[in-house]
C-alpha cells in the first residue's frame, strides 16, 4: 500500500479523475478503520466548466476557497442541505479544479459501514456521494483535510485489472455544452457505482 502523493494530484481535474479510478479511500474514525475503492468520480475543471462550482467565480472566499490551493485537499460541501459531497482539490494552486468521488466499493470496517448507514445492502452503501460519505464518516469536519496526511487519504493498493469508461456527468443539464463532456469515469462492470448512463 502506498498513500498517494501530493505530485498526484497536482495534474488536471480530468486526469486525475480517471486516475483515481480504482485507488482506496481511507478513513482513521473513532469507530475504526473504513475503506473503500473508487469506482466512480466525474471531474470539474473550474473557469472552464460551467458545472464547476468556481465557474465565473472571482474571488477565493465561501465554500470553493480551498480549490485555489495546490491539489491533495479535501473539498467537501452539502447538498439539499443534508448530504455532504466528497470531493478531491486537483492541479496546482490558483486553478480551482476538484474531482467529485461518487461511489466507492466498501472493501474495509463494512460492518461499521452498515451501522452509519442502517442498512445491510452491501451495494448501497456507497453507491452515490451521499451515501459514500455517511458510510466514511465525512462531513464539513475535513473540510481543506490534507488527502497527503495519515486519518484521511488515498492509497494504491495495486489493483489494476480492471477498464475504464468515460460518461457525461450526472444531474447538470443546466451546465449548457459542458453537461455533453465525458468527464464522468467509472469502473466498468463494478455494480458498486450510483447511476448506470
Amino acid at each position: 500500500m502506498s498513500v498517494l502523493k501530493r505530485d498526484f494530484y497536482m495534474r488536471d481535474a480530468v486526469t486525475v479523475a480517471k486516475d483515481l479510478i480504482g485507488k482506496v479511500i481511507v478513513h482513521k474514525t473513532s469507530d475504526g478503520v473504513v475503506k473503500g475503492r473508487i469506482v466512480e468520480t466525474e471531474a470539474y475543471m473550474g473557469p472552464y466548466d460551467k458545472a464547476a462550482h468556481s465557474y465565473n467565480h472571482k474571488g477565493r472566499d465561501g465554500r470553493t476557497s480551498v480549490q485555489y490551493k495546490n491539489g491533495g485537499y479535501a473539498y467537501i460541501y452539502l447538498i439539499y442541505g443534508m448530504y455532504y459531497c466528497l470531493n478531491v482539490v486537483a492541479a496546482p494552486e490558483k486553478n480551482p479544479q476538484c474531482v467529485l468521488i461518487r461511489a466507492l466499493e466498501p472493501i474495509e470496517g463494512i460492518e461499521i459501514m452498515k451501522k452509519r448507514r442502517k442498512t445491510d445492502k452491501l451495494k448501497n452503501l456507497c453507491s452515490g456521494p451521499g451515501k459514500l460519505c455517511a458510510a466514511m464518516a465525512v462531513d464539513k469536519k475535513l473540510y481543506g483535510a490534507d488527502l497527503c496526511g495519515n486519518e484521511f487519504y488515498i492509497e494504491d493498493d495495486g489493483q489494476n485489472n480492471f477498464e475504464i469508461e468515460a460518461t457525461k456527468r450526472i444531474n447538470i443539464d443546466y451546465a449548457e455544452e459542458a453537461a455533453d463532456f465525458l468527464w464522468r469515469f467509472i469502473m466498468k462492470g463494478s455494480s458498486y457505482i450510483s447511476v448506470r448512463k
